[in-house]
């Protein structure tokens, strides 16, 4: 009886082994890393109504962001590949000299494994449409504008 092995499928057994037997990688005092997922903290301010700092995790959704499932929801959807859900307005936009108010929020962390780090305003149209784009992550302030400018024009006499 003659035996017949194949060269690449003895190196293909040691290499699977191998890679089933390397230890995870450990970081510098010898404990393996934490898994790694979509976490943010988002720091907003001047809002009015939600000011303060919420961490928000996703996958699963959890956090003390005030919706933090459908934070992660509406970021899933907006995370299309070649796109970048935080990316600034385009130098030399257009943008209408619409005033949102003084409201600011500051986003950082990892989302899809990127790194993120991007400031919102409402100092313009272009900003107030970028930070109209990501609620319910940053505070919905449409409804705070609208409400303001109904209640002072309630008191307005017809001339």
């Amino acid at each position: 009886m003659i035996q017949f092995t194949s060269r690449s499928v003895l190196l293909g057994a040691a290499a699977l082994l191998a890679a089933v037997a390397a230890p995870a990688p450990a970081d510098a005092h010898g404990t393996p890393p934490l898994p790694r997922g979509d976490q943010l903290v988002v720091t907003v301010r001047h809002t009015g109504q939600a000011d303060g700092t919420y961490l928000l995790r996703c996958h699963p959704s959890r956090g003390n962001h005030p919706n933090p499932a459908i934070a992660c929801t509406m970021l899933d959807r907006r995370t299309i590949w070649g796109r970048d859900p935080f990316a600034p307005v385009p130098p030399r936009a257009l943008c209408t000299m619409q005033y949102g108010g003084p409201a600011t929020a500051h986003i950082s962390g990892t989302w899809a494994g990127r790194p993120v780090d991007a400031q919102y305003d409402r100092r313009n149209g272009c900003q107030v449409a970028r930070w109209d784009s990501l609620v319910p992550l940053l505070p919905d302030m449409r409804t705070r504008e609208r409400h303001h400018r109904t209640t002072a024009g309630a008191g307005a006499r017809p001339s």
